[in-house]
């Protein structure tokens, strides 16, 4: 098959993914072999890609936002040609502590898609049977594949910091989870407030229905009950933590941080202010939210590239040169 390799971790404007033609994955028992239709791409393989997250293969294929078909190794529930999703958490010991208390997001032996194990930048790609998902039919594979880690993570991170319908919430930084959440936040009638870089971002934000727009680290006019960080930055988390009441609460969803600079404790975190961070997601979580997804017809803007633009495709993540979400096509 042709796949999207990386054999060594590069800044991603020297194009680190060469496209190959490698052996097809073959199924193995408790798996699925899937024929990719489609596969979202996420900032976390740019972390990948540019070594930011430590190398787990020697030659690895990312991508972990995969819409495939199943074409071998199907079961009673997902017989062959059911369309399937399949995200980062690729699976778990079911073993551990953490996966025994209903906590298998924070397990201590995951397999991460497109990092411990093959993922979706390719024209074949193999899962666990029992971490896919079955895809609501009002979802078609472009606007479902951007659902499978910025959807879910997103929906996630809002559980996280424990939003309730009707509250104020800020979304600090506006890529690809963050316009999946507003839709969300929207569904629950809550309040929405976006702080972001780039004037298209901000322009995005407010076609969507935010209530207020304003660059990466400007203050809402309004104290907020519940505020998400989707760029990987400190200073936007302490932004985050200025814009609270008391008692509210900032998630922090990003996988990699550059840092947390200092901060006046007795302003930004003294009164039950809490700061929280997001790890992974459960199949709970993936199943609500792309049920909930296919109810509101939930559509992302989506940019299509090609798998030969794999690099192109980072490139212009990392740019945010891409409103919405963009998606590989094999």
């Amino acid at each position: 098959m042709k796949a999207a390799v990386l054999s060594s971790p590069l800044p991603i404007a020297q194009s680190p993914l060469q496209i190959l033609e490698v052996a097809d994955p073959r199924v193995r028992s408790g798996h699925v072999l899937l024929r990719v239709r489609a596969c979202g791409v996420c900032r976390t393989d740019l972390h990948i890609v540019e070594g930011e997250l430590p190398p787990q293969q020697l030659r690895m294929i990312p991508g972990h936002q995969i819409v495939g078909e199943v074409i071998d190794g199907g079961t009673d529930g997902i017989p062959v040609g059911s369309r399937v999703g399949v995200s980062w958490l690729g699976g778990t010991d079911g073993t551990c502590p953490y996966c025994k208390r209903g906590e298998e997001n924070l397990c201590d032996s995951p397999t991460f898609t497109g990092y411990s194990v093959a993922g979706g930048y390719a024209q074949y790609a193999f899962a666990r049977s029992d971490f896919v998902y079955p895809l609501p039919a009002e979802l078609d594979d472009l606007h479902a594949a951007p659902l499978l880690c910025a959807g879910i993570i997103g929906f996630r991170s809002l559980r996280v910091a424990g939003v309730q319908p009707g509250e104020r919430v800020g979304l600090f930084g506006f890529g690809a989870s963050a316009h999946l959440a507003i839709s969300v936040l929207q569904a629950w009638k809550c309040e929405i407030y976006v702080s972001t870089r780039g004037e298209s971002h901000r322009k995005l934000a407010e076609s969507l229905g935010a209530a207020w727009v304003g660059s990466e680290t400007q203050k809402p006019p309004v104290d907020l009950d519940r505020v998400v960080t989707f760029a990987p930055s400190g200073d936007v988390v302490v932004a985050a933590l200025a814009s609270l009441r008391k008692g509210g609460v900032v998630a922090i969803n990003a996988i990699h941080l550059d840092r947390i600079p200092q901060f006046d404790y007795d302003r930004l975190l003294w009164g039950e202010r809490q700061l929280r961070s997001v790890a992974n997601m459960t199949r709970a979580d993936a199943r609500d939210f792309l049920a909930l997804a296919g109810e509101i017809g939930l559509r992302p803007k989506v940019t299509v590239f090609q798998l030969d633009q794999a690099n192109e495709a980072l490139l212009a993540v990392k740019n945010d040169a891409v409103d919405g979400a963009a998606v590989i096509v094999p």
